[in-house]
């Protein structure tokens, strides 16, 4: 049931990125605001592939979540370090725009998640397998 949920929410919140980043990379920057030139237009379709990826891995990890810790860890740290970027750029300019809510799902629902992830994990590990006479041993996933 809890592995369930999780996934549940994991592909809710890779709504997140995916719709962004695909915004992102079909109208560029204009999606964002007014046009800041060739340039700026063409990293920002840059970063929101990163983004489109970041939220297609998410979704890759869904399938078989409790395997998935050192994807799912190092797909939590690159939002994070995104968010911390985010946070710093609102603390220098004094507004988050548009996407000041995104703090939130950066800087909170990621991590929550990904802690989730390490709980469901050690739990799929620990619960004993049906059908087999010895006691189960820790898969790798536990401590990946």
């Amino acid at each position: 049931m809890e592995r369930r949920a999780l996934q549940i929410l994991i592909a809710i919140a890779g709504l997140v990125p995916v719709l962004g980043g695909g915004v992102g990379v079909a109208h560029g920057a204009l999606a964002f605001g007014a046009w800041p030139g060739a340039g700026a237009d063409s990293q920002d379709r840059y970063l929101s592939g990163l983004l489109l990826a970041i939220g297609l891995a998410f979704w890759w990890c869904v399938a078989k979540i409790e395997t998935r810790g050192q994807t799912m860890r190092l797909l939590t740290f690159l939002v994070v370090v995104g968010g911390v970027s985010r946070l710093a750029g609102f603390m220098l300019t004094g507004g988050g725009g548009k996407l000041g809510w995104t703090f939130g799902m950066e800087l909170f629902v990621a991590p929550a998640l990904c802690l989730w992830q390490a709980r469901v994990s050690a739990l799929t590990s620990r619960r004993p397998h049906q059908g087999s006479s010895s006691p189960p041993r820790p898969s790798r996933a536990a401590w990946s």
